[in-house]
């Protein structure tokens, strides 16, 4: 045993032997190097692409994905290896997918991420409103883009054709009334038409909340808000429903404000 250590030693004391050594041990560090390379250079890795075209702003389901195997050196860029990272995200709004499509990161986004335009979802035959607020009349900007409000009516110097008929303006009534009731807010959005809670860190301030309406309801919304003989003003109120598995429908919560407002405008279709 002493021999073969006092042997070992002379011969990594020679200066011919360890640089020999050290030669092979580098060749086999770049070998494996260079192998492993090369591996990963042709070895194909499987990536999702898209099956069909998706025009922007389109959801991107299952359905629109399949996988292939694709050479690394085709995976330049920002392309999405991983079919999670795509599924019920959407495409973005200036972009549209071609189908054989491998997915980029710069064409797949969250849907905050689009324009409030085209992320609207609304009922065929519905007509989109657009509700003049403030900070105030939203709550101190507590109304979001899927809560529920009702709506209300509030109109002065309505006369009480129930009082004598030498009723004084002095005694002329202030009406209030709930008009509608469980509407959905499609978008709260500020002067310039941004959505209010897509940069929290903008402080951006909410001027307009959007929800759509039969065209019956956005008529009778419409003749009510325009009033100017009785001085109306709509109200808008958050309710509860968007905690609900199932909210309640739209509906008209007053045939009397219904026909107090259609007695007092008209509407025409010229």
């Amino acid at each position: 045993m002493g021999n073969l250590s006092t042997g070992l030693k002379k011969f990594m004391q020679n200066k011919n032997t360890v640089t020999v050594v050290g030669v092979v041990a580098a060749i086999i560090v770049l070998y494996f190097a260079y192998t492993m390379r090369i591996s990963s250079a042709i070895n194909p890795i499987r990536v999702p692409y898209a099956k069909e075209q998706i025009p922007a702003g389109t959801q991107i389901t299952e359905a629109m994905i399949e996988t292939m195997e694709v050479p690394p050196s085709m995976l330049e860029g920002d392309v999405i290896q991983n079919t999670g990272e795509i599924i019920d995200k959407y495409a973005a709004a200036d972009t549209v997918i071609p189908a054989g499509s491998l997915f980029y990161k710069r064409a797949v986004v969250e849907k905050e991420q689009l324009p409030a335009n085209i992320i609207l979802e609304y009922p065929k035959g519905y007509v989109l409103y657009n509700l003049s607020v403030d900070t105030t009349s939203t709550y101190g900007n507590s109304v979001y883009p899927g809560n529920y409000i009702d709506i209300y009516l509030k109109a002065v110097n309505v006369v009480d054709e129930s009082s004598p008929a030498n009723l004084t303006k002095d005694a002329d009534k202030i009406m209030l009334g709930k008009l509608m009731a469980n509407i959905e807010v499609l978008a709260v959005k500020d002067a310039d038409g941004q959505p209010v809670f897509q940069n929290i860190d903008e402080n951006r301030v909410p001027a307009m909340v959007v929800f759509a309406l039969p065209e019956e309801y956005y008529v009778l919304l419409k003749k009510a808000e325009e009033m100017r003989t009785y001085d109306t003003s709509i109200i808008l109120v958050p309710t509860n429903e968007s905690l609900k598995d199932e909210p309640a429908e739209l509906e008209i919560s007053s045939e009397q404000l219904k026909d107090w407002i259609n007695t007092n405008t008209f509407w025409t279709d010229n």
